[in-house]
């Protein structure tokens, strides 16, 4: 298994990307297309691999996660959403995701020396061994921030045991919203 950021790799990531994205998120992206293959086919451009640590399974991205400085690891084109799911559902995907994706904020104010963890996901037929675990290990050994902090929904508990077995504390948790798919969001630090 090799450990690296994604834009240092010989091939372009962003279809595996979405790849792994869509199986790990599946449940929060399901309501704007129930196909799998559709939703990667449309995610694939979000992707900014400058951003995101990958899990290799020789040439297969079976895990990753982004890390920033407290801005967004993706970008949104409008037109890549309309020219898949046309016009309107293109225009309701984008401005959703928008909103909640791409402009989510941290109740709190962040310092500069903060990181920020997003898009932990790892697939399918890689999962409960580790890899999660080594993967933002090693994403956190190899980026500069001497505090880290994440958003978790109360409802995932794999990631709320891994995040506490790599040494995160709950700092903060917010009501979701109503037909959001989870009670609650917790926000986790790690000094």
């Amino acid at each position: 298994m090799i450990l690296t950021r994604a834009d240092t790799l010989t091939f372009d990531p962003r279809g595996q990307l979405s790849r792994v994205f869509v199986e790990g998120f599946y449940e929060w992206v399901k309501p704007f297309h129930k196909d799998k293959e559709i939703l990667v086919q449309i995610f694939t451009h979000v992707f900014c691999p400058e951003y995101f640590y990958v899990a290799l399974d020789g040439e297969t991205v079976c895990a990753m996660a982004a890390c920033t400085q407290g801005y967004s690891p993706i970008v949104l084109k409008r037109e890549e959403f309309i020219k898949v799911l046309g016009f309107l559902r293109g225009n309701l995907m984008y401005f959703s995701l928008k909103r909640h994706i791409v402009r989510n904020e941290y109740p709190f104010t962040l310092s500069k020396n903060t990181g920020t963890i997003e898009f932990v996901a790892t697939e399918e037929s890689h999962r409960n061994q580790g890899l999660a675990h080594k993967l933002l290990t090693h994403l956190i050994e190899q980026t500069p921030y001497d505090a880290y902090v994440l958003e978790v929904a109360d409802l995932n508990k794999n990631a709320l045991k891994l995040y506490t077995k790599l040494g995160f504390k709950e700092m903060k948790r917010i009501k979701a919203a109503k037909n959001s798919g989870t009670d609650y969001f917790i926000y986790m630090r790690k000094s």
